[in-house]
């Protein structure tokens, strides 16, 4: 990381806002390339003379509230398919939608204004908002104050820490390419790791999965089978529909409710 402060320094230098506002927007609307060390190096140029403080994040607010404002046009439009996609690309995806579900449940449009701080929010926030019905106007006015305040804390600090982060720039410059390596190395690591981590998970969960097609002709033909729905409220609102019989628990009443599941059925659970 130390050893890409002096480059990306360097590279905002010659690129200017134009930059600074494509990289934001593309962070914002899910590619996995962090604004937060551009940030850091624009507010450092600013404190060095070389950018304006106050346009770095205007600019990098614009393009973020742009981005937000194609996701949440998105989740209108198209509802928890949206969420779904996103959470089918990230690296945890058998947990993504319940946790965002939750996280926008309990703190509601009020997400929007720390979405951008929390990994695995960010993108998912400005869908949800659309797919549970915000209006355009609150929903502009909270991301767009999220997004003042996620940009102006980084480059902030990179503007109050200039001196120290070209100090590091220069430092970093002994470790070499060596440095890059490992960091490089370390992020591969943990994308490895993750993958794993799933296929593991879905190997062990396939021997006891059932499809869709299968569970309808066994109901067709008058099995006794107990369906347990256990999607997030949040999802019921958007998606009123369920399997008929099915009997809705969320995962957090299950140690309360658990009695209501019989134990000499089979039993088929789903969820988003």
């Amino acid at each position: 990381m130390l050893a890409g402060v002096s480059e990306t320094l360097e590279f905002v230098a010659r690129h200017g806002y134009l930059v600074l506002f494509v990289w934001t927007a593309a962070e914002q609307l899910g590619l996995p390339i962090p604004a937060i060390p551009l940030l850091l190096a624009a507010g450092a140029m600013a404190g060095a003379g070389r950018l304006s403080l106050g346009a770095v994040v205007l600019v990098s607010a614009v393009a973020s509230l742009i981005a937000d404002s194609v996701w949440y046009e998105m989740g209108r439009r198209k509802g928890v398919r949206v969420l779904q996609f996103l959470c089918r690309v990230s690296l945890e995806p058998d947990s993504c939608v319940r946790r965002t579900e939750q996280i926008f449940e309990r703190y509601g449009v009020r997400s929007l204004l720390v979405s951008k701080f929390l990994p695995g929010l960010a993108t998912v926030a400005p869908p949800l908002a659309g797919i549970f019905g915000m209006r355009w106007l609150p929903f502009l006015l909270l991301a767009g104050l999220g997004a003042v305040v996620y940009t102006g804390t980084f480059a902030g600090l990179g503007y109050l820490f200039s001196a120290q982060l070209e100090m590091l720039a220069e430092r970093s410059l002994q470790f070499g390419e060596g440095l890059l390596v490992f960091l490089g190395g370390s992020l591969a690591a943990y994308v490895l790791l993750k993958l794993w981590q799933r296929r593991r998970f879905i190997r062990r969960l396939r021997t006891a999965r059932i499809t869709p097609e299968e569970l309808k002709q066994r109901l067709d033909a008058g099995e006794d089978v107990f369906i347990v729905d256990l999607r997030h409220l949040l999802d019921l609102e958007a998606d009123p529909h369920h399997i008929p019989g099915a009997v809705h628990l969320s995962p957090d009443d299950l140690d309360a409710r658990h009695r209501e599941v019989p134990r000499d059925r089979d039993i088929v659970l789903y969820c988003t």
